[in-house]
Formats: C-alpha cells, structure tokens, sequence
C-alpha cells in the first residue's frame, strides 16, 4: 500500500504554468519523507510551450525503505494545450518495477477528449484486457499529470487552482478535485529550498467506476484520516522566478495520517534557460 500512496503523492504535485516556449526541461527535485523516515526521491521534468506540453517522473525509494520495498517508476505525459488553461493529453505511460518486475500501462487521446487506446504489459507480456467498459473512459478522462498541469496552468492564468476532472487509472476512474485555500507565507526550512508566498489547494479522491473496495485503502484511506483530523492533503504552488509570467509550481505537500505525516519537500530547480534557481530572489533573503 505505502507505495501506491507515496506514488499518488509524487503524481498529484506535479504542475506548471508557463506562457512562452521553453527551449530546454525545466528539473525540479524533491525529497519525500513518510513519518520522518526520507522514503523517496523524484526528479520531474516540465516543458510546455503555447501549444504542447510534455512532462516526466522518475522515482524510487532509497535507504531503509528500498530494502524493504525496492521500487521505481517512470511517468510521463505529453499532449496539447487548449484554450482557458486546459490540457488534453495525447500519450500517458506508467512503468513502474517492484522487486525487479516491470509493469507498464500506456494510454492515447484524441485532441476531441476521446479516450482512444490502453494497454498494459507486465514481466514483457501483454496483460491488456480484452474488454475494457466504456463507462471508465468518458470523453474528457484524463491521466493524473494532465488534470494537475491544468489545474497550476489556472494559477499561472490568475485564477484559482478550483478544477474538477475524471481520471483513468486502468482500473478505475475517480474525481479529481482541486479545491482553492489561501495564499500563506512559507517560512524557512532545513528540508525545503523555498520560503515566501505560496498559494495552498487541497485534493480530494472521489470514486467513480470501476474496482472500488468496499472499505477505503491506500490513498482514500490517508485522505479519510485526514479529513477526520481536520485537514485534506494539500498542496502549496508559488513562482520559483521573479518574472511576472513564470510558472507556478509544486514546492510542498503534506498529507496527516493515523500513522504520521508524509511531507514532500522541493531540494533543487533549474530553469529551462540551465540557470539554477533555490527561490524567488525577492523572498530569498
């Protein structure tokens, strides 16, 4: 289970805003700790430009947890931006290897937001289902990374981080939601390289079609918790650059549990022009 959430934890950070055309990735590290314990480490790399945005993951855990759970993934998405801040994804892959074997789920859209095609391989076979039910692909689904870019590209636009979308994850489809909560003042920190404002939004899971387990597990279970203690997982954005049309992105997430609090922290960012950045100069000091 822990893997699967930290996994939702590392995918439902990701998101960028960004006018103009960025000739190069911008690269954004981040350090996961779960109960104190630094499980994880992530790389992501964002590049989006006025027409096509193109995004990728790469993850695992390290240290203790990697000797009890020796895992990795690599996701990306790719696909076209649309007009007022949406993102229609083209091409989604998942490959994620857990004790040396590989599982790897890759999904195509169309541009009209018709699901087009999935398919899934694990250990080198085909393990695709031969009948996949239309109502877990209505049109507009979308891939996690793409429904969370849209939402940040909203900040970038001057609006809020409010979105709603559906998601497939191959299973399963569920409500994505975004929910707006303030603009705070983050301070400084020996695990995170950003202080300064930062806009806050929660996420909420809600279950649509699909396998759905009776009792909540995984990630709705932490929410469940969550919610019970009074706070959902959130998330806080900022500008990492001083120019006004820069792009917001993820610097922190902390999701409370019954069993602790799994905090994401940014280490490092470079920006697409190969300059590397800690924080907005301005809030620096």
């Amino acid at each position: 289970m822990m893997k699967k959430v930290l996994l939702l934890l590392l995918l439902c950070l990701l998101g960028s805003s960004h006018a103009g055309a960025q000739p190069a990735p911008s690269v954004l590290t981040y350090d996961v700790y779960a109960g104190g314990i630094h499980a994880m480490n992530a790389r992501l790399m964002l590049k989006e430009d006025a027409e096509k945005y193109d995004v990728r993951l790469e993850t695992a855990t390290i240290g203790f947890l990697k000797k009890l759970a020796p895992w990795s993934g690599t996701y990306s998405s790719n696909g076209w931006v649309l007009p007022d801040s949406a993102r229609q994804p083209q091409l989604h892959s998942a490959a994620s290897t857990w004790k040396g074997e590989t599982e790897e789920k890759t999904y195509t859209f169309l541009k009209n937001g018709s699901f087009n095609s999935y398919k899934v391989t694990e250990g080198g076979q085909n393990k695709t289902p031969d009948n996949l039910d239309p109502a877990l692909t209505p049109t507009g689904v979308k891939d996690v990374l793409s429904a969370t870019l849209e939402a940040m590209a909203q900040l970038g636009g001057g609006k809020s981080c409010a979105l709603n979308e559906t998601v497939f994850d191959g299973d399963r489809n569920f409500s994505m939601i975004f929910s707006p909560i303030a603009i705070e003042q983050l301070p400084k920190s020996d695990y995170n390289i950003y202080r300064g404002p930062a806009s806050s939004c929660t996420i909420e899971v809600k279950p649509g079609a699909g396998k759905w387990h009776k009792k909540p597990r995984g990630w709705l279970s932490l929410q469940e918790q969550g919610r019970k203690a009074g706070t959902m997982p959130t998330i806080w954005f900022a500008r990492l650059s001083s120019q006004p049309d820069s792009p917001y992105l993820p610097v922190k997430v902390r999701v409370r549990t019954d069993y602790g609090t799994l905090f994401m922290h940014l280490t490092s960012y470079q920006a697409s022009n190969g300059q590397k950045q800690s924080v907005n100069v301005k809030n620096a000091e």
